[in-house]
């Protein structure tokens, strides 16, 4: 067991089972073991890569529809632009790139980055060093955003906020928790409870069935809608899942392959698909929520195919090859293109942001 492992079984020794939200708490952001705050999870050499590390294209998609958003609402000054979970700044520096020509909008703009992780701040900071005329700050939570205008991204962001998982039973619902198998870690459930805030599944499952619910992500599209409401705006919301949460999804990531959960604590990365119905149900009054729409669609309505024609005409041999591949791996329904969804939401009776129908 290496040494989150052992921290956890003290605790679960003195405090009982914890929740699965606890357990992921704490190999995600442990202070010194964990997974987000003692290494560099992304890339090649990490665990995993997301679309903005795969090709430029990606943000520079997403850079134009937010552009875009922000010019078919009146181009706001000044505004805030923002983005949750930043990764290496690969993305927020392609959104800058693509918005460069765009009349007025670096200049009113200000840029917040929403991260945890001190080594990925470092990274962002190393990213985005190039555009020293923007105002760039660095927050813990989303909460502490300014006050204004809000335009707003979060890629593969809200599939790695903490769960809890519940158990249809005859009785009512059990919550899965993580305990102790003798001196090792194992899943487990709590006693059959009536749990009022889930009596609205009880039509659509059955015993046995698994409900995750993801609390601090509805809190957080709460937030988002409830700024956009007050000021105008557009979030994006770019990640792996569906419409309505059903099974267990929980998974865990080590060296770009599937590992145990229970594993290895705080060494691979632990995610679970996005509820995006809870999201959409979660925004505040005089917002609109755009329908969930596939990555691959939503990036070929915003053009992405042809920008990629474009890119391909300045390559040859292996650089070609990649780039093409780096396309179909984005858009294709057997790649990233069917599991990864985009919703948006905007103000109630403004346009909703280019690629959804």
């Amino acid at each position: 067991m290496n040494a989150l492992g052992e921290i956890l079984r003290r605790r679960i020794l003195a405090e009982g089972p914890i929740s699965i939200a606890a357990y992921m708490q704490e190999c995600l952001l442990h202070p010194e073991h964990g997974y987000y705050t003692s290494r560099n999870p992304l890339g090649a050499a990490g665990d995993f890569t997301t679309a903005p590390e795969i090709s430029q294209m990606f943000g520079e998609m997403v850079g134009l529809a937010l552009a875009q958003g922000w010019l078919d609402q009146g181009a706001p000054k000044p505004f805030v632009l923002a983005e949750a979970g930043p990764g290496r700044g690969t993305l927020m520096a392609d959104i800058l790139r693509a918005t460069r020509t765009v009349p007025g909008f670096h200049e009113a703009l200000s840029l917040q980055l929403i991260e945890a992780s001190p080594r990925l701040r470092a990274q962002q900071r190393a990213a985005l060093a190039g555009y020293d005329d923007i105002e760039i700050a660095w927050l813990d939570r989303i909460a502490d955003l300014p006050e204004a205008p809000l335009f707003f991204v979060a890629n593969e962001f809200f599939d790695a906020l903490p769960i809890r998982q519940f158990l249809r039973a005859e009785g009512g619902w059990r919550e899965r928790r993580v305990g102790l198998a003798g001196d090792a870690l194992a899943l487990g459930a709590g006693e059959a409870v009536d749990i009022p805030a889930l009596a609205h599944r009880l039509g659509d499952t059955r015993p046995g069935d698994v409900v995750e619910v993801c609390p601090q992500a509805a809190a957080i599209a709460h937030e988002i809608t409830a700024r956009i409401a007050r000021h105008g705006g557009t979030a994006l919301i770019i990640d792996y899942g569906g419409w309505h949460s059903l099974g267990d999804t929980l998974q865990a990531v080590r060296d770009h392959a599937a590992v145990d959960v229970l594993a290895c604590p705080g060494e691979a990365d632990l995610t679970a698909h996005v509820d995006f119905e809870a999201l959409a149900q979660a925004r505040a009054a005089g917002t609109a929520h755009t329908r969930l729409t596939p990555q691959g669609i939503w990036l070929e309505r915003l053009g992405i195919t042809e920008r990629a024609r474009r890119l391909a005409g300045r390559l040859s041999g292996a650089a070609l090859e990649n780039h093409v591949s780096a396309h179909r791996r984005l858009t294709h329904p057997e790649e990233m293109g069917t599991l990864f969804k985009a919703l948006a939401f905007h103000p109630a009776g403004a346009s909703a942001p280019p690629g959804f129908a």
